[in-house]
C-alpha cells in the first residue's frame, strides 16, 4: 500500500486548535474521473496544521448499460470500502484514531434505494441524454420563472428535477444523491445533505427547505429525499459489518460535510478578508469549472434567471453564486482520443507547445451541451470552430490553446455577469482544484479578467471535507473565514497578475 503526504503548516494564531487524543479525520472524495480516500491531520506535530494523506486512488467513469451510460456504483463502493480500510491501517500504524469520514462527490445525481434498502438500478450519469425529452414536460408544470424563483437554479438539462421526472416508476423508492448513498451503507441512516440538495431544483433557496410542492406538482412524493442534515451534523455510525470490514470502530462517525465537492471546495478558498479581499471569485477548475462569488442571500432576480447562474448552499449557510461551465473535460476527452490514435504527449509539453502559440486564436463555446458526451472531442472542436467561420488546425497544441483560450474567456465574462447581477465588486479571482496547476490557463484567466489570480490549493476539496470534520470533532474552532485563514497560512500559492501586452 503506498500513500502520498502532503504537510500544510500555518502559524498558532490561526484557526485555534484545541487539545485532545490523536485524531484523524477521513474524508472520501469523488469526482466524475477518478476518487480518493484521504487521512486528514490537524494540529499534527503539537503546533497549528493541515496534513493530508492520500491512502488510496481509484477510477471512476460511466460505463454502458442498456444502452444508458451510469455509474458503476457497486464498484464506486468497492473502491471506497478499500480506501478506508486503509486508513484503518495507516491510522493504526500511527497510533491514531480515525474519528470521522466524510463524503462529497458530484451533484445532482443519484440511486433508487427501496424499502429493505436496497440500490435499484446502478444510478445515470448526468452525461446520459435521457433526462433531455423530460425538460418540456416539466416545464409545461412549472413556470421555468417560477422554478427559478423558488429554486434560484441554473437550468441544466440533467439536474436532478428532469432526470426523476423521466424515471417510469418511482413507486416505494427513495432517491438517495451519490454521497448521501454511500453514507447510507455505511451508515444505514437515509439523509440528505443540504449542499447538494440545493442542487436539484427542488430546494427552497430562501427557506432552506426542501420545496414540497414543486415535488406535488409533479407528482411525486413529498418523501422521495431523506430529511436534510447540515454540514457538520452527525450522519450515523458505522454498522457493524462495515466496521468489521474496514477495520474501524462501531462508533466511528460519519459527519455531513459540504457534500458537494464544490461546496467543500469554496470552504477552503484561501480568501484573506483582512486584507481587503473578502469580495473574490472563485473558479473550482476540474472536469467542470464553478464560477462565481459567494453570498449571504441569494440573487432570484428574472435577470440573474435569463444570465442562468444558479445559488446553491455552502457551508455555514453562504451562497454559492455561480455558472457550471465547461471545464478540463475538453482536454481531457481530448487526450484520450489522441492516446487511442497513438499520440500520447505529456501534458507539461503540450501546454507549454499551446503557450508559445500567439494569442487571438479560434474560441468556442465550452458550455455548448455539444460538449456533453464523451466521444471524439478534437473532431468536435475543430467542427464547432467551423462553424463560426473559422479554422483549426488539427494540431494537439492549437486544440489546447483552444479550449485554454476559450475557458479562460468564459470565466471573464462570467465574472462580470456575477458581479453586475449580484451588484458587488470583486478585486482578486482564487482557482482552486487541479485547474490551478495549469499555469497557461491561470495566466490566461489574469489576462481576461483583467484581475489578479491567486492559484491554490490543489486540494481545497478534501481540505474543506476535513475542516468541517475536524471543526465538528472540536479539533478547529471558529467561524468558516477562520477555518480559510488556516488554508491560507497552510497552502503553498501561485500568484499571476495580467500581462499587458496580452489583454
Amino acid at each position: 500500500m503506498s500513500t502520498e503526504r502532503t504537510k500544510e503548516t500555518a502559524p498558532a494564531q490561526a484557526g485555534a486548535v484545541s487539545a485532545g487524543p490523536s485524531k484523524v479525520f477521513a474524508a472520501v472524495d469523488i469526482g466524475a474521473s477518478s476518487g480518493r480516500v484521504i487521512l486528514g491531520r490537524v494540529n499534527a506535530g503539537g503546533e497549528n496544521s493541515v496534513e493530508l494523506e492520500v491512502v488510496h486512488r481509484f477510477p471512476n467513469g460511466v460505463v454502458e448499460i442498456d444502452g444508458g451510460l451510469c455509474w458503476d456504483f457497486n464498484a464506486l463502493f468497492a473502491e471506497v470500502l478499500k480506501g478506508l480500510s486503509a486508513a484503518a491501517t495507516v491510522a493504526a500504524v500511527q497510533g491514531e484514531r480515525v474519528a470521522s469520514i466524510g463524503i462529497d462527490t458530484w451533484a445532482v445525481d443519484y440511486g433508487l434505494v427501496n424499502a429493505a434498502g436496497e440500490l435499484t438500478a446502478q444510478p445515470f450519469s448526468y452525461r446520459d441524454d435521457r433526462s433531455r425529452t423530460a425538460v418540456e414536460p416539466v416545464h409545461r408544470k412549472l413556470d421555468p420563472a417560477r422554478l427559478y424563483g423558488t429554486t434560484g437554479l441554473q437550468f441544466l438539462q440533467f439536474n436532478t428535477i428532469y432526470q426523476l421526472a423521466s424515471e417510469p416508476d418511482l413507486d416505494g423508492l427513495q432517491a438517495l444523491l451519490i454521497p448521501d448513498l454511500i453514507a447510507f451503507l455505511l451508515t444505514g441512516q437515509r439523509r440528505t445533505e443540504a449542499t447538494n440538495a440545493s442542487t436539484t431544483g427542488l430546494f427552497d433557496a430562501v427557506a432552506g427547505e426542501w420545496a414540497t410542492e414543486f415535488l406535488t406538482a409533479l407528482g411525486l412524493r413529498k418523501d422521495l429525499f431523506p430529511p436534510l442534515v447540515q454540514p457538520g451534523e452527525t450522519v450515523g455510525t458505522l454498522l457493524p459489518a462495515i466496521a468489521a470490514q474496514v477495520g474501524l470502530p462501531r462508533e466511528t462517525q460519519v459527519v455531513a460535510v459540504g457534500s458537494h465537492d464544490t461546496a467543500s471546495a469554496v470552504a477552503a478558498v484561501p480568501a484573506k478578508a483582512d486584507d481587503g479581499e473578502e469580495d473574490f471569485a472563485y473558479i473550482s477548475s476540474g472536469t467542470w469549472s464553478l464560477v462565481g462569488l459567494e453570498l449571504k442571500h441569494p440573487v432570484l432576480t428574472e435577470a440573474s434567471r435569463e444570465a442562468n447562474f444558479t445559488n446553491e448552499r455552502g457551508v455555514d449557510g453562504t451562497i454559492r453564486y455561480l455558472r457550471n461551465m465547461g471545464g478540463l473535460w475538453l482536454l481531457s476527452e481530448c487526450q484520450r482520443t489522441w492516446a487511442q490514435q497513438g499520440f500520447r504527449p505529456e501534458l507539461p509539453a503540450l501546454l507549454t507547445a499551446a503557450a508559445a502559440l500567439p494569442p487571438g486564436g479560434p474560441q468556442i463555446n465550452p458550455d455548448d451541451p455539444y460538449f456533453i458526451a464523451p466521444d471524439n472531442m478534437p473532431d468536435r472542436i475543430r467542427a464547432a470552430v467551423r462553424r463560426t467561420g473559422e479554422v483549426l488546425a488539427n494540431d494537439p497544441a492549437a486544440i489546447t490553446r483552444c479550449i485554454m483560450d476559450s475557458l479562460a474567456a468564459g470565466y471573464a465574462r462570467t465574472i462580470r455577469d456575477a458581479e453586475r447581477l449580484a451588484d458587488r465588486s470583486v478585486d482578486v479571482v482564487h482557482v482552486v482544484g487541479g485547474g490551478s496547476q495549469n499555469r497557461l490557463l491561470c495566466q490566461l484567466t489574469a489576462d481576461a479578467t483583467g484581475r489578479k489570480v491567486v492559484a491554490g490549493p490543489v486540494e481545497a476539496t478534501a481540505l474543506g471535507n476535513v475542516l468541517v470534520q475536524a471543526r465538528a470533532a472540536g479539533s478547529v474552532t471558529g467561524s468558516l473565514g477562520e477555518l480559510r485563514a488556516l488554508v491560507v497560512a497552510s497552502s503553498p500559492l501561485q500568484v499571476f497578475v495580467p500581462e499587458l501586452s496580452r489583454l
